[in-house]
């Protein structure tokens, strides 16, 4: 559990457990727009999850009579755990203003973006390059550019959840935004997709060979447990060996050898994954990191709330 934020948040008296629902209610509205905040910036669901749940403990020991603007108060907050799980896994040097204006240039020279639609990275080209520049941007980087890029917050509502100037906030997104440009979204997109086509070639024809040259030594394969049952219901029938979690291109390797007639490259939020589809419906979604050309990490999603975007993707 990430430990305290500065979040607008103060202790309230226990709740009853009809309140309590009512307030759950209020939560699972937010909940996409959280989940999507946590995915785009941590770059990891389950990292995702972890930020999501921490925002909904944290709401129920907030005294939600003194939240104004529940939907601000729920950015705000799984804004600053993102922060404290991004610095939990590595040290981040924290810029002061005066430093950021140093590095970036003076308020002057800062283009002004008045049409967010002429200046902003596409959604998906943003999505595929953060994966690749994401551990080479501080966490106040990642945040001021998912929420003005992608979730299109002006400067004003970032300046106090990133506790900077709304100038200085825009030179963070101006950063990010200047590192994602170094990026050639298409060309990765490319090789990215025709990785996935080999991988599932290499997986359906029983290769073992060819899988291992595809994973990174140390690839990690992940399941929620929704598609740990689902494979574990179609293993007579060709479905992958999942487990919750795999180490090791050899075992991953293993798990796929001979298992993915289903399974099809899609694109989904911009970014090239793979779906195992069953009479037209994606029953699981399949998304891939990569790391210097190979496969590093692949997590595999059967929850509902995750396939239906997959479904549309389709």
């Amino acid at each position: 559990m990430a430990p305290e934020q500065r979040a607008p948040e103060q202790r309230a008296p226990e709740q009853s457990q009809q309140k309590l629902d009512e307030l759950a209610g209020r939560f699972t509205v937010h909940q996409p727009t959280l989940r999507g905040i946590a995915q785009r910036t941590l770059g990891s669901p389950w990292a995702a999850d972890d930020a999501v749940q921490e925002t909904w403990l944290r709401l129920q020991r907030a005294d939600v009579t003194a939240i104004k603007n529940l939907e601000a108060w729920l950015t705000t907050v799984v804004s600053r755990v993102c922060i404290d799980l991004i610095r939990q896994r590595v040290s981040w040097r924290e810029d002061s203003e005066d430093s950021l204006v140093s590095e970036i240039g003076s308020a002057s020279e800062i283009p002004v973006e008045e049409d967010p639609a002429r200046v902003a990275v596409l959604s998906d080209d943003l999505a595929l390059a953060m994966h690749v520049v994401l551990d080479h941007l501080g966490p106040l980087e990642r945040l001021a550019l998912v929420l003005h890029d992608v979730f299109a917050l002006p400067y004003d509502e970032i300046a106090p959840i990133v506790e900077r100037t709304p100038t200085a906030a825009r030179q963070l997104a101006s950063r990010a935004r200047a590192r994602l440009k170094t990026v050639d979204a298409s060309s990765v997109r490319v090789h990215q997709e025709g990785a996935i086509e080999a991988f599932l070639a290499a997986a359906r024809d029983g290769d073992f060979g060819d899988l291992l040259q595809l994973l990174d030594p140390e690839i990690e394969l992940r399941s929620d447990q929704a598609a740990v049952d689902l494979a574990a219901a179609g293993a007579d029938h060709g479905a992958p060996l999942l487990d919750r979690s795999i180490r090791g291109s050899d075992a991953v390797a293993r798990v796929f050898a001979g298992r993915a007639e289903l399974t099809r490259a899609i694109r989904l939020e911009g970014r090239p994954a793979a779906a195992y589809v069953a009479d037209g419906m994606v029953q699981a979604v399949y998304l891939l990191t990569f790391r210097e050309g190979r496969i590093e990490r692949i997590d595999v999603l059967a929850d509902s709330a995750r396939l239906e975007a997959a479904q549309r993707a389709l």
